[in-house]
């Protein structure tokens, strides 16, 4: 089986060490097309660009990729609690024409209340993924060519009508990642593929036995990925060095106040992830070559698959033969480790070609030096 492989846009800073140090680089437009020029010149399938109050507006940023991309997709947020189903309809159909049929959209309703609240948004969590149903339920009805009338609990509206026809039909792929039973049923009812982040194999197959069992009894499939941080070099040893070194300048008082406002949220993906570790250095290798040490002090997917290219390889097939097509990876930095990743890994991967030499030629911007703390 073909496995699709994405790259990760680090819209909130990049750096060679997790927190703060003097090797930060700022989220600058043009850092980002580089990266991204150079994911499609390596042959990746996608660039998820995330979503947050700390990055780069995500459609803003998707649009400045429109002429300097050509074939990879975008796989950019869709923020369900921030905007109107009718808007969002509108948006995307430009976006998805502008891109030729590239776009792809992560629905994500929200995990941080604190932060929701300064956009104005005050829905606990079980409402927004009510809230979230709704607005699926309108705005794949407008993007399939439909007048809609619809009064729910949360959303109304009354002769709502898409006059923007996606090139996606019958519209862009709705990706999607939750870990509690509102996101998993959210899943099962509307989305594309959902995506787990790094929990060992037998904790993800768990999430995907449920969200299948649950999609059939809506007479509906759903495909399934996870998201990952990858460190791989030519051996074992450089590759747990490098684990090691990207974490070494964190004081336990950086890693107690990440997870302090880890602890605050009400994301059961978030308290999934900060379980594996528990905040403890000691702790960290929570698999056969998964590591939870990214997860120390940065929110969301927060682990990594460490070691040689057939070690990593491997690892990856496992996940692959749980029903898993569609990996969405990211390292530090992000440009360098989009093309050590491709270099050693892409060989051993059913459906991707090994990199040549001309496929690593990079354009774009210079790196800005200036220290940014990146998470």
């Amino acid at each position: 089986m073909s496995l699709d492989i994405f790259w990760f846009l680090p819209t909130s800073g990049d750096t060679r060490y997790l927190g703060k140090s003097d090797f930060g680089r700022p989220a600058t437009n043009a850092y980002m097309r580089q990266i991204a020029v150079t994911a499609e010149n390596l042959g990746y399938d996608g660039l998820l660009i995330p979503t947050g109050s700390s990055c780069l507006d995500p459609w803003v940023t998707a649009s400045s990729l429109v002429g300097a991309t050509q074939r990879i997709k975008l796989l950019v947020a869709l923020r369900t609690s921030l905007s109107g189903p009718t808007a969002s309809a509108r948006q995307a159909a430009t976006l998805d024409q502008a891109l030729g049929g590239r776009l792809l959209l992560n629905v994500v309703p929200g995990g941080d209340a604190t932060e929701l609240a300064a956009d104005g948004v005050f829905l606990d969590h079980d409402a927004r993924y009510e809230a979230a149903d709704e607005f699926l339920t309108v705005w794949k009805r407008l993007q399939q060519g439909e007048t809609v009338d619809f009064k729910g609990q949360h959303l109304q509206v009354q002769g709502a009508k898409n006059h923007f026809t996606p090139v996606s039909q019958p519209y862009p792929p709705l990706y999607f990642g939750g870990s509690s039973p509102a996101a998993h049923e959210l899943a099962a009812k509307h989305v594309d593929a959902y995506l787990s982040w790094g929990e060992p194999p037998a904790q993800v197959a768990e999430k995907i036995a449920d969200v299948r069992a649950r999609a059939a009894k809506h007479g509906r499939t759903v495909r399934f990925g996870v998201r990952l941080h990858v460190i791989v070099r030519e051996t074992r040893a450089e590759a747990w060095a490098e684990a090691d070194r990207l974490i070494s300048r964190l004081s336990d008082a950086d890693i107690a106040a990440a997870q302090q406002n880890f602890n605050r949220m009400d994301s059961v993906g978030q308290r999934r992830m900060a379980e594996l570790h528990g905040g403890q250095r000691d702790k960290l290798e929570i698999s056969p070559d998964l590591w939870a040490g990214v997860g120390l002090v940065r929110g969301g997917a927060g682990t990594a698959l460490v070691g040689d290219p057939e070690t990593v390889a491997k690892r990856l097939q496992e996940y692959a033969d749980l029903g898993v097509d569609s990996f969405v990876l990211s390292g530090y930095p992000h440009l360098e480790e989009a093309i050590r990743f491709a270099e050693l890994v892409f060989p051993l991967l059913p459906g991707k070609k090994p990199v040549t030499l001309r496929d690593q030629v990079l354009t774009g911007g210079a790196f800005d030096g200036r220290a940014v703390a990146a998470s």
